[in-house]
């Protein structure tokens, strides 16, 4: 199978070859696992996945590829910290989420119910690559401390990070890393049992369709278009603070980036002048700032396409505004705009770039109806004069998780659990302890604890 070229994101040079694995070897993969599930059902998890995420918060080569792959630093320390963190959780978390329920007693006398679950003996997850150590192990985590065992084909986009990392990974752990693009995550979908797929909307339906075919469940995370909601007499200062940070932390290349705003007529202007006014003094990291360049070179296209579309169609720039080139790679700064409306591609479509357009509404109302006039469902952001105020409107809002005045907590707090709504996902929570329920199936133990014959039986 031909190698697959890796472009450097700061460079913007083909400085990595990645050579995927070809059909038979994923099935060689596969079939490995499986034969470790029994005793890894049987075992004690605990040790070896403790000992696999105080190596990988560690380890400063792990760390390097993953600067490597996406061009940016504090993301990626933070995606270490919170990979160890989430392992920790699950160490505590798992033996109570899988505990069995108590035994109870059934409509029918003398018949008890006792029940216990079953993990899946191969569960398989293909990941992005906008957070690629962290959207890798998010799912094979808990899939790990639910006894299954978990393949894992990251993104060919930022696959540096793979080796490392697979080399931090314990005897004992049945925990396989493979390279490939999307030929080898087709080759995986059908081999495993149970599937986690993390992506945009078209690649989603493709593998949604190809595990309906091999009949196995699968779980979706896609794209998002998160709306933030300003509340006429909100803490602008902080509402400007937090909706910056949410907008354009990674560059703004997170499915739960704030990509529109809507504000409340009364604060409109004085809630742009201020985010325009942050926005304008948050740099690039090529100067010692915080927003790195974009990791896909195809992304920097679309994000041209929208703000070239909001200028035609009359919005505003305030700050940045177009793609840079710096040494090779391909830059945005933080962008803000206003004059915007739902003619517009950048409030209509993902674009999954450091870009915030601002809307004056008119009232609640009418921020409600735009916030939930896409085809995402991802999560949201309001901001409101007090929490009881803000409330009543995440409660209005379709989508999975709302936060209140702040914004994109889903990125940090992983313990609340939520849905995707619309084309933003499908299947079980990826947060909380419920997550853990999706790699296991329930078996019911139906016991008859009567010494007579059953009254439906023939006689």
């Amino acid at each position: 199978m031909t190698s697959i070229e890796v472009r450097n994101p700061l460079t913007g040079q083909i400085d990595h070859h990645l050579r995927p694995l070809t059909e038979a070897e994923v099935t060689a993969t596969v079939d490995r696992l499986r034969g470790a599930a029994p005793g890894w059902r049987r075992s004690d998890r605990r040790k070896p996945l403790a000992e696999f995420g105080a190596a990988v918060a560690a380890d400063e080569e792990l760390l390097a590829a993953l600067i490597a792959d996406t061009g940016r630093t504090v993301e990626s320390r933070l995606e270490q910290q919170i990979v160890r963190g989430l392992i920790d959780r699950w160490i505590r978390d798992a033996p109570d989420a899988l505990r069995p329920p108590e035994e109870m007693g059934a409509a029918q006398p003398g018949i008890v119910i006792a029940g216990e679950a079953v993990p899946y003996d191969v569960v398989g997850v293909i990941s992005p690559w906008n957070f690629p150590l962290l959207l890798s192990l998010i799912d094979a985590i808990p899939a790990l401390a639910a006894g299954c065992t978990v393949v894992v084909k990251p993104s060919e986009v930022a696959p540096r990070f793979i080796e490392p990392l697979s080399r931090l990974i314990p005897a004992g752990l049945p925990l396989t890393i493979i390279p490939g693009g999307a030929e080898t995550g087709a080759a995986l979908v059908p081999k495993v049992d149970a599937l986690v797929f993390t992506g945009g909307v078209p690649s989603g339906r493709a593998v949604a369709e190809a595990a309906a075919r091999a009949f196995i469940p699968a779980f979706f995370e896609l794209g998002g278009k998160d709306p933030a909601i300003v509340l006429a007499g909100s803490d602008l200062d902080r509402a400007a603070h937090a909706i910056l940070w949410g907008g354009t932390a990674n560059a703004g290349q997170s499915c739960q980036s704030i990509e529109r705003v809507y504000v409340e007529s009364a604060v409109h202007d004085e809630f742009v002048e201020l985010l325009a006014d942050r926005a304008g003094k948050v740099g690039l990291t090529v100067e010692g700032g915080p927003v790195g360049p974009f990791i896909a070179a195809g992304q920097a296209d679309v994000v041209a396409e929208h703000l070239a579309d909001a200028r035609r169609l009359g919005a505003r720039v305030h700050t940045g505004g177009r793609i840079e080139h710096h040494g090779g790679g391909l830059w945005c700064r933080p962008t803000v705009l206003s004059g915007v409306d739902h003619t517009m591609k950048v409030m209509t479509e993902e674009t999954f770039g450091p870009v915030l357009p601002v809307m004056a509404v008119a009232d609640v109302e009418e921020a409600v109806r735009l916030a939930n006039d896409s085809g995402y469902g991802l999560s949201a952001a309001v901001f409101g004069p007090d929490e009881r105020a803000a409330r009543a409107v995440a409660g209005r809002l379709e989508v999975g998780a709302v936060s209140i005045n702040d914004a994109s907590l889903t990125a940090l707090v992983h313990e609340g659990e939520k849905h995707s709504f619309k084309l933003s996902g499908l299947g079980g929570s990826r947060m909380g302890k419920a997550s853990i329920q999706r790699f296991v199936r329930r078996r019911a133990h139906l016991i008859n604890r009567s010494s007579e014959p059953d009254p439906w039986w023939h006689r």
